[in-house]
This record gives C-alpha cells, sequence and structure tokens, in this order.
C-alpha cells in the first residue's frame, strides 16, 4: 500500500491521539437528539428546544481564527456551521485539548460527537456554539475538497469537483459524502418501491420470495450465470426471471402474488444494463394483460405524484406525462408508421432481407420473433418518448404468453415505452400446457441453431400447468429503468448504489525501473506519494511541474536531501 503524504500525517495523528489517551474510535453510544435539517428549518420558531442539542457529523470545513474556530459538520440531513470557542472547550487552565487536539489533529473528514445550543451569528447564520465535542471517527484518507464561490450574476460556481463518473460508482461511500445530493436519488428509489409495494398490498395481494438458485433458468430469454453447489454434487444458476416460479403459486390457490426480485442476467454492459438487476414480478389470476394495463397506468401515476406531487416530469430535454391514458399501438402498427413497412405477413427470410435494406443488424441464429423485435428495437422504440402500451407481439417472440384471441400468429402482450426504453412486460400468461411444452421445444430448436438466449424445457414447470393454471395476467417492470426516468438520471448505474465495474488497475511499484531511469533512493519515496510508480508514469510527467512539485514536498517535510535539478528531472522522463 503506497501511502501519500497526507494519509501518512493522519496516522501519525492518530498515534498522537492514542498516545494521549483518546481514543479514535470510542465504542460508547453518543446520544442524538437533533439533526442539521430539523435545527435549520425549527430553529427561527422556536429557540427554546435548542439550548441544549447532542449532535454528530462529519466535518466539512475548518476556520481556524486563534482562540476561536468555526466548522462545519455534515450529517445525515445536511449541513451546518458550529462554533468552537476555547474557553468555554477548555475552563481550565489546561487549554490542550483545544490548542493541540482540535486544532491540530483533527482533519476534514473526521466524525465528531457535538455538545451545546444554537445561535444566531451577527451575520444572520444559524450556528452551533459547542460546549464539549468527542472524536467519534479518525479519518485517514483526506476528502476531495470541493468549493464553491458565487459569480457576480448570484450563480454558484463549483470548482474542484467530485464529478467523474468511474470515481464516483467505483467509490460511492465517498460520492454520496462529497456529493449529499446524490442521497436523493436513492430515497426516491425507496420511496417509489414503497409507493408500489402499499398500492399492491392494499388490493391484497401477497409478497412472497423465490429461489435465486434455480436448476433450470426461465422466464425470460437470456444468458444465465452458472455456479455450482458442493452438498448437492449439481450445477445451478443464478435466476433471470422468477416467473416460473410465481406461477406455480396461482396454481397452488393464490389469487395475486408478487416479487421484489434481483435477477441476473450475464450479457453486455451499457448505461440502460447491468447484469445484476432489480425488478417487479406480479401475478393475478382470472385477469388479462387488458386489465393490467390499466393497473400499470394507475400504479405508474400513483408513483409520480408521490415522488414529485405532479404527474409531468422533466426527463433529459423532454417533457413526460404519466397522466392516464396511455397512447396504444400494436406491434405491427408502430413497425408500420416508423418505417413505412408492414411486416405483418412477412416470413423469416424476407424479414432477414428487410433488415438489410434498413440496415438493422441481425445474426445468422435469430429467428423471426428476433428479426422483428431487431426492427422494432432499432427503428421504432427510441421514438417512443412518452408512455405508450406496444401489444400483440408475434407468438414466435413470446413463448410464455397466450394466443390471441382474435388475431393469428399473435400473443396477448404488451410493453411500456418510456423515454425510448422498455420499462415494463406483460402477457395474458400461457396455461395451455401442450401450448406450452410445444413453445419450450421450439425454443430448443432455436438454440440449436445458435441462439445463446432460448428457453429451456422445465418439465417441473410444465408438470404444475397439467395441474391447472387460472386465466392469469402477468407483469414485470424494472425497478432500475422506471427509478432513471422517475429520477431524471442519465445512466442505469446513477440509480444503483453500487453498479458493477471492471476491476480496478493497480499498478505496482517498480522500483528497477525508477533507479534505471537515473532516480536516487532519496528521491524514489517522493516520487511514489505524487503517483509515479514506473518508468512509463515518469515518461508522461510535465519536467516544470514535478520540479516544483517536488521542492515543495522537499520543503514542507524539511528533507535533508539534494534540491531538485531540472536537467536531471528532465533526463529521468527521458
Amino acid at each position: 500500500m503506497t501511502l501519500n503524504e497526507y494519509e501518512i500525517r493522519r496516522r501519525e495523528d492518530r498515534k498522537e491521539l492514542l498516545d494521549l489517551n483518546i481514543n479514535p474510535y470510542p465504542a460508547e453510544l453518543f446520544e442524538i437528539n437533533v439533526v442539521t435539517s430539523d435545527i435549520l428549518k425549527n430553529y427561527e420558531n422556536n429557540k427554546t428546544d435548542y439550548k441544549n442539542i447532542s449532535i454528530a457529523g462529519r466535518i466539512m470545513t475548518r476556520r481556524i481564527m486563534g482562540n476561536a474556530s468555526f466548522v462545519e459538520i455534515q450529517d445525515s440531513k445536511g449541513k451546518i456551521q458550529v462554533y468552537f470557542r476555547r474557553d468555554d472547550l477548555c475552563p481550565d487552565e489546561d487549554k490542550s485539548l483545544y490548542n493541540h487536539v482540535f486544532k491540530k489533529l483533527l482533519d476534514i473528514g473526521d466524525i465528531l460527537g457535538i455538545k451545546g445550543y444554537v445561535f444566531t451569528t451577527q451575520t444572520g447564520e444559524i450556528t452551533i456554539h459547542a460546549t464539549s465535542f468527542q472524536l467519534l471517527c479518525k479519518s485517514l484518507k483526506p476528502l476531495p475538497i470541493v468549493k464553491q464561490a458565487t459569480n457576480e450574476a448570484g450563480e454558484t460556481i463549483t470548482y474542484d469537483a467530485f464529478s467523474d463518473p468511474d470515481m464516483r460508482y467505483r467509490q460511492r461511500y465517498l460520492d454520496l459524502i462529497v456529493n449529499p445530493s446524490v442521497k436523493d436519488t436513492f430515497i426516491k428509489r425507496t420511496q417509489l418501491v414503497n409507493t408500489m409495494r402499499q398500492y399492491l398490498n392494499e388490493k391484497g395481494y401477497l409478497e412472497v420470495e423465490t429461489p435465486i438458485l434455480q436448476p433450470l433458468y426461465g422466464g425470460a430469454a437470456a444468458r444465465p450465470f452458472k455456479t455450482y453447489h458442493n452438498t448437492l454434487d449439481m450445477s445451478l444458476y443464478l435466476r433471470i426471471a422468477n416467473e416460473l416460479y410465481l406461477k406455480r403459486l396461482i396454481v397452488g390457490g393464490f389469487d395475486g402474488v408478487y416479487e421484489f426480485s434481483k435477477d441476473f442476467r450475464n450479457e453486455g454492459m451499457s448505461r440502460f444494463h447491468n447484469p445484476e438487476f432489480t425488478q417487479i414480478e406480479l401475478y393475478v389470476a382470472y385477469k388479462d394483460y387488458y386489465w393490467m394495463m390499466d393497473l400499470v397506468e394507475e400504479m405508474v401515476e400513483l408513483i409520480a405524484l408521490a415522488l414529485h406531487g405532479t404527474t409531468e416530469l422533466q426527463v433529459g430535454t423532454h417533457t413526460i406525462s404519466f397522466q392516464r391514458p396511455w397512447k396504444r399501438f400494436t406491434m405491427f402498427e408502430s413497425i408500420l408508421h416508423f418505417t413505412g413497412v408492414d411486416i405483418s405477413n412477412m416470413e423469416e427470410a424476407e424479414l432477414r432481407l428487410t433488415c438489410n435494406q434498413m440496415q438493422v443488424p441481425s445474426e445468422p441464429g435469430m429467428g423471426k420473433g428476433k428479426l422483428i423485435d431487431a426492427i422494432f428495437g432499432e427503428k421504432c422504440e427510441p421514438y417512443l418518448i412518452q408512455p405508450t402500451f406496444i401489444t400483440d407481439y408475434p407468438v414466435e417472440m413470446s413463448p410464455l404468453a397466450k394466443k390471441h384471441r382474435s388475431k393469428a400468429g399473435l400473443v396477448e402482450r404488451f410493453e411500456a415505452i418510456c423515454n425510448g426504453k422498455e420499462i415494463c412486460n406483460s402477457f395474458s400468461e400461457l396455461n395451455d400446457p401442450i401450448d406450452q411444452r410445444q413453445r419450450f421445444e421450439d425454443q430448443l430448436e432455436l438454440g440449436k441453431r445458435g441462439d445463446d438466449e432460448s428457453m429451456v424445457l422445465d418439465e417441473d414447470f410444465l408438470r404444475a400447468l397439467e395441474y391447472g393454471m387460472p386465466p392469469t395476467a402477468g407483469l414485470g417492470i424494472g425497478i432500475d429503468r422506471l427509478s432513471m426516468i422517475m429520477t431524471n438520471s442519465n445512466s442505469i448505474q446513477d440509480v444503483l448504489f453500487f453498479p458493477q465495474m471492471r476491476p480496478e488497475k493497480n499498478q505496482t511499484v517498480n522500483l528497477e525501473e525508477l533507479r534505471s531511469a537515473g532516480v536516487t533512493d532519496d528521491y524514489i519515496p517522493l516520487l511514489i506519494k505524487l503517483g509515479f510508480q514506473n518508468k512509463k508514469d515518469l515518461s508522461n510527467a510535465n519536467p516544470n511541474k514535478l520540479l516544483n512539485d517536488l521542492g515543495g514536498m522537499r520543503k514542507k517535510q524539511k528533507l535533508e536531501i539534494p534540491a531538485p535539478d531540472l536537467e536531471l528531472i528532465k533526463i529521468w522522463i527521458g
């Protein structure tokens, strides 16, 4: 582990605190009776309630001014200024708690417990006057300092923002500290889920849990993650959907069941796809897909109102209205509308030719259903901005959906598309076990042709259907996609606390390369602290900047080594 000069100093401060018998990580409870938002909202109207407060938070800024100082702390609800006065903290002759511990051994990022009272400064700022404090956690890594200033137009300008997406997603904990507004996205996501749960519970549907580890994966067209169970001596799969298990429960006699589930698909990643994602699946007996469309409209409209107080939301450059009713088109109608081509009577060969003519990418292993889906995904879906139901899909695309009651070759299925992406999928569920077996066998044939997302044949599910499943409507809603829309987020990574990422590239220090470049042992530790770990790092350095950085570190640490020389540094860089 390579430490920079700030991390080294903080570790030294930690040791000194321990030497002073101050535990930087105390175990005992610190009682909190107020949060920042409560003080800032209510103090002016009820000052007597804030004469004896106890609060905890992280130091975000410090202004040391001799015998008095100002600190800004941040808790889970916001930020507030705290006033520290030496003689209040140290009423006796010993002033070391303020002069040494507070001023020299505390840092931005440390977490303090503070007792005191609230007052208003001469400039009108609501502030806590600290009468005592306790160090609750010593931070060993410095926070990125985000600076803000107000320009002549009264606009707030942010400098040195912690904004690199890769860093933010990898270190979400740091993102939440430095960019506290990020919390609002995740609070709204939880409100979204809670609204759905309350809505479905009030209708009398039962929330259930089904297996994540499954001997056969099913319920969707996707590639699975595979694992192995040692005791059972068998391969298992992480579920790609929970549909087949939930429908078993409908067979068993439940009228309505739903599950918020983590599902896993071993597929590509993008700003709309994460290999681990959350969806809700709902199955209700004696209903059909028309009934389910009405439910989706009602529930999503309710979510918009619960989160924003309005059915109109700004999503990117679009204003999207979730007010009922939503537009409805069949899949073939939408393709005809956007391309001018009627594909409703085309067979596979003609569809493949049409894909080529429209410059829609296709693969040799794609059957009729996937070719139609490719045309729709390329030529229609991106242009459906307002929430729209696309209905009546070709039977080849939907192995688990019931054949349409009046349209040959189609199934009773809809998808809701919003802001150019699918947010839900629904069927009148197929409950004919003979038809279902044939659909599974058709999927096996597609698998033999090279379709690695084709479904497998699940004999136990077919056995369940043979006992009889009542007419049922099923629904799956992607929580991540819907959260993106409801929070105006550009990427799925923005609504996942910890999105899947490629491994970090951790370079190791190559001392021999540094020495071979001519760097003396005196300067190797300084170069490492500056982030130079090998010859390649050095070759990309600016010689004048490196000269200044090394000179500054030499003076700051009072090192008795020769002053760096520009010509020598140029030799190091090569």
